[in-house]
């Protein structure tokens, strides 16, 4: 694949060691379990939540000493405004990841780059892609100066080793190892929710059972008299016939049958089991069912955003600005946020409201309230009006004095 080209092999004669854990276990993972994605319910959650992400906005940004951001004109930039690699746009590579990262746990980005200088002679790096990386097993690896390196393997066989510090790596229910996301062996711990799923799944095979069986038998013919093995099955083929053939709807039978007729009741497990069973899975991934089938309100998907995209925003941004910039570069105010889409999953009467609060107070561009309201820009639509009925707090106590002072004024006048 076109990724092969991206690093070397771990061929070279660089001396590693296996890193050492502080808990002992060995720092080699295989990548990883994905029985519980076999349920339909499960696989909605993550969709959702991945469909949600992927309407993120990347941006480098750089803020001042005072906190006052601005864009930056990178390569950075370039790549996450359409496609951060020739193999995806960027809602593609942000879904990807997400996916990733709820299947194994871990997700791995590897950010291509060039190194060049800028006319001070200082050294930068040119990103010319972002790939996301699913390896089979991963190894972590320390080199005599005690850095550490991850060692990728993937489905064919291939090895790559890199510094761990050019690979990001996002990580979820980073808890019991040391390095890897999931349960000690750096695996998805999907113990508690298997449970949860085996029952549903239980649950779910008992009712196509019971629906079919109730199905399959819908009547019984009586024959009242004696008859071996033989004469039974031409007696049923007989009235089989008779079944087929009849276009009345209205049958004969003579004195020695007698039909039976079983009326289809199927049972069916309580509508409050099934709903307690989907709950809680629900529940375990941050989902409601507002959410699932896209009929909530404003406060529920709010709640949503905190409780499940939220964390994922930050721990994004977190992690590709500590792989992407140095040091000296985060020290100066570079970053990458992953903004939220522009707020159109609120009602109509939210906008407005969100755009007479924020529109009186001069923090949006006519084009951006345009585009609030899903409306396309306009050619002088970058400038911001602001209301004149407010007045800085500053000048309030002197716009009162004066005030008080030509209302005495005018008094004295008329007198």
């Amino acid at each position: 694949m076109i990724l092969k080209n991206l690093f070397k092999e771990s061929n070279s004669n660089q001396q590693y060691q296996q890193a050492k854990m502080l808990n002992g276990y060995s720092p080699i993972f295989s990548q990883f379990g994905q029985n519980v994605y076999a349920s339909d319910v499960v696989q909605m959650c993550i969709d959702v939540i991945a469909t949600e992400c992927s309407k993120l906005i990347p941006k480098h940004i750089r803020k001042n000493s005072e906190g006052m951001q601005s864009t930056v004109n990178s390569s950075i930039n370039r790549l996450f405004k359409f496609s951060p690699n020739e193999l995806m746009t960027t809602r593609d590579f942000l879904e990807k990841i997400i996916w990733q990262l709820y299947f194994d746990f871990n997700s791995f980005i590897y950010p291509m780059y060039t190194t060049k200088e800028d006319s001070r002679g200082m050294s930068y790096r040119e990103y010319t892609g972002f790939y996301p990386l699913n390896p089979t097993v991963v190894t972590f690896l320390q080199d005599n100066k005690q850095d550490i390196f991850v060692e990728l393997q993937f489905a064919n066989g291939t090895k790559f080793t890199l510094a761990y510090a050019d690979v990001i790596h996002l990580r979820k229910r980073f808890s019991v190892n040391d390095v890897m996301g999931g349960g000690m062996d750096g695996q998805p711990d999907n113990t508690a929710i298997l449970k949860v799923l085996n029952i549903n799944d239980s649950v779910l095979q008992g009712l196509d059972k019971a629906i079919k069986t109730s199905l399959s038998v819908r009547g019984i013919i009586n024959i009242n008299t004696m008859m071996d093995d033989e004469a039974q099955k031409a007696e049923r083929a007989k009235f089989e016939a008779a079944i087929a053939s009849g276009k009345t709807g209205i049958m004969a039978l003579d004195l020695k049958n007698e039909y039976i007729d079983i009326k289809p009741n199927p049972k069916i497990v309580d509508k409050d089991v099934l709903d307690f069973l989907q709950n809680k899975i629900l529940n375990y991934y941050g989902v409601s069912v507002p959410i699932l089938t896209g009929d909530y309100t404003d406060e529920q998907y709010q709640a949503f955003y905190e409780k499940t995209l939220e964390p994922l925003v930050i721990s994004l941004g977190q992690a590709f600005s500590k792989t992407i910039f140095s040091q000296r570069e985060l020290d100066v105010g570079n970053e990458v946020v992953f903004y939220q889409k522009d707020m159109m999953y609120l009602s109509t009467s939210a906008k407005l409201d969100l755009l007479k609060t924020a529109g009186e107070q001069g923090l949006l561009t006519d084009n951006q309230k345009l585009g609030i309201l899903g409306y396309p820009p306009i050619p002088d639509g970058d400038k911001r009006t602001i209301s004149l009925n407010y007045i800085d707090v500053n000048l309030a106590n002197a716009y009162q004095m004066s005030k008080k002072g030509n209302t005495n004024g005018g008094g004295n006048e008329v007198e």
